[in-house]
């Protein structure tokens, strides 16, 4: 897939903030999502929320069901109030939030041997579970590719080697990533 233009990333991450504001201000999702053509694409995306540099939320989809618009909307806001690790987004946590965004590449299988650490993220499902980690988690925690197929696989609940079973289905992806500037005050982030 082309890469986006910086116009096209600004507005997709102009829609993220916009709908964590008003989820975190009203509890209303964000209306008005534009109609352009980068808002109508189907893709899979994960939005990415950091305080003060450290991982505030993240939720995402992986099969694109609807507009890039939509998703980039709902999960934004999901980001902010549903990731179960993290309590609520406060109002006062605004002026401090990053956004980062994942635009995913349609997840094929993939073997062990061609995974690239920094490149791929991974998908790994077994017996109706499953678990996936964007490639910046492989990056930022200095995995072998080894090391990733394992945390990926109890991401998904399984055994840290299930990875090596028959049964066992390894999807890889890559991601465009970019990011708001960093807010006043803010380190650089880490990736999650």
């Amino acid at each position: 897939m082309p890469s986006l233009s910086e116009a096209d990333r600004k507005s997709l991450l102009e829609l993220a903030r916009r709908a964590v504001v008003e989820a975190v201000s009203t509890q209303k999702p964000a209306g008005g999502i534009p109609h352009s053509e980068v808002f109508r694409e189907k893709r899979g995306v994960f939005v990415t929320l950091h305080v003060r540099g450290r991982l505030r939320g993240c939720i995402g989809v992986i099969e694109a069901f609807e507009p890039l618009g939509d998703s980039i909307a709902r999960c934004a806001a999901s980001a902010a109030f549903d990731d179960s690790r993290f309590s609520p987004v406060s109002p006062e946590e605004l002026r401090e939030l990053q956004i980062e965004l994942s635009l995913l590449s349609p997840p094929e299988p993939i073997l062990p041997g061609d995974i690239e650490i920094g490149k791929h993220g991974l998908l790994i499902s077994q017996a109706g579970k499953r678990g996936l980690l964007l490639p910046q988690v492989a990056v930022q925690h200095k995995f072998s590719p080894e090391q990733f197929l394992e945390e990926t696989c109890r991401k998904a609940g399984l055994a840290a080697d299930a990875w090596q079973e028959p049964a066992t289905q390894i999807l890889g992806f890559t991601c465009e990533v970019f990011s708001e500037t960093p807010a006043i005050g803010n380190q650089p982030p880490f990736e999650a």
